[in-house]
């Protein structure tokens, strides 16, 4: 599979850079590599959390919630019944 890459410039604090160049060390990878897998691994986590918040967002306005405390209270009351049974 031919990929098509592309070239770009980033500053990154000194001591970011050695704990990169350590990791990348570690598992054989050279730099650009282990800024490769960090970049796409955040950004596959980042589109999973939103997607799950699309979700609890659809479910609460369905069940009618208005705010994040209401979330905790309905949670806290759970947990709370079930312990007391």
């Amino acid at each position: 599979m031919y990929m098509l890459l592309q070239t770009f410039n980033i500053s990154l604090p000194k001591d970011l850079v050695a704990m990169a160049d350590n990791v990348a060390k570690k598992e054989y990878r050279n730099r650009s590599e282990l800024i490769k897998e960090a970049l796409r691994t955040y950004l596959v986590s980042k589109q999973n959390w939103e997607e799950l918040y699309s979700y609890g967002k659809q479910i609460g306005d369905k069940l009618n919630i208005k705010s994040e405390e209401e979330v905790f209270d309905m949670l806290n009351s759970y947990k709370n019944a079930k312990r007391d049974h």
